[in-house]
């Protein structure tokens, strides 16, 4: 998912972050191609599978899309699949330039976030706080891939991510258990970075004007999704909350007045669904 600098822009100073604005065109396609349709072999599975696939698809398509983590049909091939997802893909099928969100904001009202900027994937050492990094070191890391949003009306900025574990279904299920048990995902000190960007509305988002997170440990594919939100003109925030609490009936604090708790958990919603969706594409699809 390597990308390259937008034409004009500045250099990003030693040691910063690798920030490239939005260009008009994508830079990320596919690196990997889709295994070519095999008639022969596809008509075979048919005559074998035909009594059975329309169960079977319905109730994985199903539980994925809903996150229900009990599911087990096509578990196996899901693990397999969204282990090459992050650089097989466009970016724009994980990271989509718009995001609707219907009903995610205060209230139930409508959101809508548009992407600014899109990182190159990384090693998790280059995006995650120390000791965010050692809470997943039981699963590994593969890859990391983060994307930042600006809301409609450009006042608040939320990096999202997504981190591409080493694990099986088994120690993905125990990272997600230690997360719940010690609850891990409110802690302020395992708050995932912001992703800031020379040249966009993102520019002031730094670690210092982060507002509130979320942090997900998906089962079905070995996946840990986040989100960190905060005001877009870099104002400091000296009490941080984390997106349930901030989304809290009677929370009046100006994290959760701004709506910021909704920002961060409506946009890791939707980028964790267009990640199930695109898997559960591609384990449905025919080789």
């Amino acid at each position: 998912m390597a990308l390259t600098p937008r034409p004009g822009a500045t250099p990003a100073p030693p040691g910063a972050y690798h920030a490239y604005a939005e260009t008009p065109a994508e830079t990320t396609t596919r690196l990997r191609p889709v295994p070519a349709r095999r008639p022969f072999r596809t008509a075979a599975a048919a005559v074998c599978a035909v009594l059975g696939l329309g169960l079977i698809g319905g109730a994985v398509t199903g539980s994925w899309l809903t996150g229900d983590s009990a599911a087990e049909p096509g578990q196996d091939s899901a693990y397999t699949v969204s282990r090459s997802v992050w650089h097989s893909v466009p970016v724009g099928t994980l990271f989509p330039r718009t995001l609707k969100g219907e009903g995610a904001g205060p209230g139930a009202t409508d959101r809508m976030w548009t992407r600014v900027a899109v990182a190159g994937d990384s090693d998790c050492a280059a995006g995650l706080d120390p000791l965010l990094l050692k809470a997943l070191r039981p699963v590994g890391c593969e890859r990391l891939l983060r994307a930042t949003y600006t809301d409609a009306t450009r006042s608040s900025v939320t990096t999202v991510g997504m981190v591409f574990t080493e694990a099986d279904a088994e120690g993905m299920e125990a990272l997600s258990g230690r997360f719940t048990a010690q609850k891990l995902a409110v802690r302020s000190d395992l708050m995932p970075r912001a992703y800031p960007a020379r040249d966009t509305v993102a520019a002031h988002f730094t670690d210092a004007t982060r507002a509130s997170w979320t942090v997900h440990v998906l089962t079905e594919v070995p996946v840990v999704v986040f989100a960190v939100s905060g005001f877009a003109d870099g104002r400091a925030v000296a009490e941080p909350q984390p997106a349930a609490e901030a989304m809290a009936a009677g929370a009046t604090t100006a994290v959760a007045q701004a709506g910021l708790g909704h920002e961060a958990k409506g946009v890791a919603d939707r980028v964790e669904r267009a990640l199930r969706r695109t898997v559960t594409d591609l384990t449905e699809k025919p080789e």
